[in-house]
């Protein structure tokens, strides 16, 4: 039984990849950080901002399109899963408007969080503000389609969170004002708190669909092992714990929020497992470097976490799991990706 369910997941994780369909949701409406964010930050003064090379140099036009990474992120791999030919812009960009609208709408911040205290520490967009725009993409989103089709727009969109992992490393293990009062679990439980009271906002607004991405193994990005490892070798095993944490607790309320609200499909994208096992195993994947990122020394950079103009960069892209200090690579995204679509069928079916 066991192997027939197997089978028939590839089977539909293929179809969905094919490209022989059309769309399977209508649109793709995103919040969170860096993991999501297509370039909001280019349009808000903050140094969180992927705007210059090397960033993008694997992209379609090979130029800087606001994603921290070299070329495509997961949640894109994911979209053209999907069907998508293009992808919904992001919201602070001019090319938010009109027909695009209907692809849906990105507001995801790099350096942003749960906590709006982590985006405040950036000067970046905070979860709160994210849904402010929400509120106004659907009154656009209106009077571009009609309350009819903009309606069925967003109730049958796939809504992405990709959030929580600047709340740890921007935010609790470097503010005295935080972990010196809250233990992890404690600072987890609060996350926690409003990631269900965003789902229920998303939900009242008339999303039925919501997927949104556990922590990563915090304690293997290069910047975390460079900064935080002290003398320990390889992945800081107290930040991957504190990581496991969060995510049973983020399981545990969306299978909750699930029970309580009709309708809800909700699904946690595991991202800790695939990511945890590149870095553990990276020749099993085709990799070579896993400690360090692609470009600049790929551990530590201008700002902590960003390449510049004047980093090098690596010779081939595809051989390194992370991009720069904290992101994957668009080769390491390939792999989340293929397990996305996986994880995500519950959301289209």
């Amino acid at each position: 039984m066991g192997g027939l369910i197997l089978v028939f997941t590839i089977a539909i994780a293929v179809f969905f990849s094919s490209g022989i369909n059309s769309q399977l949701v209508p649109a793709i409406i995103t919040f969170g950080d860096s993991t999501v964010d297509v370039g909001n930050n280019d349009y808000i003064k903050t140094v969180f901002q992927a705007d210059h090379p090397p960033y993008g140099k694997d992209f379609t036009n090979h130029q800087p399109t606001g994603r921290f990474c070299n070329g495509k992120l997961a949640t894109d791999l994911t979209a053209d899963n999907l069907g998508f030919t293009s992808y919904a812009p992001p919201y602070l960009s001019p090319q938010a408007s009109g027909k695009n609208l209907l692809l849906g709408a990105n507001f995801a911040s790099a350096g942003s969080g749960y906590d709006d205290t982590t985006a405040e520490l950036s000067h970046v967009i905070p979860l709160s503000q994210q849904l402010q725009y929400f509120k106004e993409y659907q009154s656009k989103l209106t009077s571009v389609a009609g309350s009819k089709n903009a309606s069925d727009t967003i109730k049958g969109a796939l809504y992405i969170i990709g959030s929580g992992n600047s709340d740890f490393l921007q935010n609790y293990y470097v503010n005295p004002f935080i972990n010196k009062h809250y233990t992890v679990d404690e600072y987890s439980s609060y996350l926690i708190s409003i990631f269900s009271s965003f789902v229920k906002s998303l939900y009242g607004q008339g999303a039925r669909r919501i997927g949104a991405t556990s922590l990563a193994p915090i304690g293997c990005l290069p910047l975390a092992r460079t900064i935080f490892g002290q003398h320990e070798r390889g992945c800081v095993a107290s930040f991957n714990t504190d990581a496991q944490q969060f995510n049973k607790k983020i399981n545990a309320a969306a299978t909750q929020l699930q029970r309580q609200n009709p309708g809800l499909k909700i699904v946690i994208f595991d991202i800790f497992k695939p990511l945890y096992d590149l870095v553990q195993n990276p020749t099993k994947f085709g990799f070579t470097e896993a400690t360090k990122g692609c470009c600049g020394t790929g551990t530590v950079e201008t700002t902590s976490i960003l390449c510049n103009q004047k980093s090098g960069i690596c010779s081939n892209s595809t051989e390194y799991v992370f991009w720069d200090s904290v992101h994957p690579s668009q080769a390491a995204n390939q792999v989340l990706a293929d397990t996305l679509i996986i994880q995500g069928i519950p959301l289209i079916a």
